[in-house]
């Protein structure tokens, strides 16, 4: 067939598309032509229609990043100032605690100087009374005793002379000077 179609061309005096030996690497100037006329249009309409909304969306995101990052820097920044806020109040609280055991140390110390000083003084309260109880007593023990030992000289004196004594001399003071040389005369063992 392909004989047929080369006879035809030459017997009517056409030239095969071929037979010009074009080149291999260049196509043929109409389809140069064709093909930069449909990439004019394409990029025309590529230009109107697709760079615009392109360029809104791509000045858009840079909106938004933008503002992402200065929202990111204020809210960085707000965060620091609240570090440095909380920073300083606990400096405060450590402080003011600091104070309030300074201060509760010392009412601590006067405290117990003032339970001190009432317990010393509760105790010589109650020594004192011990000892006016105990004298009181000791006077009790003194006078009974000098009762009895009046009584039992008088019963050892009238034992010794044999008779009764008189009330006189029961009542005379013979009993008691007796008595008070006996507080004078110290024991053996002192």
């Amino acid at each position: 067939m392909t004989n047929v179609s080369y006879i035809w061309a030459h017997a009517g005096g056409e030239t095969l598309p071929l037979e010009n030996h074009p080149s291999v690497i260049l196509p043929a100037m109409y389809d140069i032509v064709w093909s930069a006329v449909v990439i004019v249009v394409i990029g025309l309409l590529f230009a109107k229609l697709v760079l615009p909304k392109f360029q809104e969306v791509l000045v858009e995101r840079e909106d938004r990043i933008k503002g992402g990052i200065q929202r990111a820097e204020a809210a960085q920044a707000e965060a620091k100032a609240a570090l440095e806020k909380y920073n300083a109040q606990l400096a405060e609280a450590r402080a003011e605690a600091a104070d309030i055991r300074e201060e509760a140390r010392k009412k601590g110390k006067l405290i117990e100087a003032e339970l001190k000083a009432k317990a010393t003084e509760e105790s010589n309260r109650i020594i004192e009374s011990g000892e006016k109880q105990l004298a009181a007593q000791r006077e009790l023990v003194v006078e009974e005793l000098r009762r009895e030992m009046g009584q039992n000289a008088i019963n050892l004196a009238e034992r010794l002379i044999g008779e009764q004594l008189s009330e006189d001399v029961k009542r005379s003071g013979t009993i008691d000077r007796f008595l008070a040389e006996l507080d004078t005369v110290t024991p053996a063992g002192k």
